[in-house]
């Protein structure tokens, strides 16, 4: 049995049945719950980026530029190329490139093919943060997967959680309205 809990209400409770062709309604009200444990666990990893930030000493990026640095990477990549990557809102991202590339985190340069495209890419203080986030996930993971079935686990959720993610792209791009 599994057990979800919305905050605030009391658990909600999912049959698991094996090898039974039936679709319980339950699974309905599960897919349900996906969303708002997703919402859940980016806060949560909000939190815990913020707690590494302050274990390191450093107080002067947020969480979710932190998240913005891990996701350009070792790339070399333009703005719309991150906005893309990352899903940010405009001035959202706009702003906190700005912070970054003050804070000496990005090093912001003209494109070679088009001057008015600006190339981003980690600072070494950047690749420094990234590899102390990196030794982060390194900590979780060890906790995380104990054994070859939890790693087979943290698989499926990953792929599932994937599939979701373009569900949900293609139900925004091509407003699946008419296809019910």
């Amino acid at each position: 049995m599994i057990k979800l809990t919305r905050i605030g209400e009391p658990p909600i409770e999912h049959d698991k049945v094996q090898g039974i062709g039936v679709t319980p309604v339950s699974d309905v009200s599960l897919y349900g719950d996906i969303a708002r444990v997703i919402d859940h666990m980016q806060r949560r990893l909000h939190d815990v980026v913020r707690v590494e930030l302050g274990r390191i000493g450093v107080d002067d990026i947020s969480p979710m530029q932190v998240l913005m640095l891990l996701n350009i990477g070792k790339d070399e990549l333009t703005v719309r190329d991150l906005m893309e990557r990352g899903y940010y809102l405009g001035s959202n991202a706009s702003y906190n490139l700005k912070h970054l590339v003050e804070q000496g985190y990005v090093d912001r340069g003209a494109s070679t093919r088009d001057r008015r495209a600006a190339r981003l890419r980690l600072s070494d203080k950047g690749q420094w943060l990234c590899t102390e986030v990196g030794k982060l996930e390194a900590r979780q993971s060890a906790q995380l997967l104990r054994n070859p079935h939890d790693a087979r686990d943290l698989e499926t959720t990953y792929h599932m959680l994937r599939r979701l993610e373009r569900l949900w792209g293609d139900v925004v791009r091509y407003d699946s309205r008419s296809q019910d």
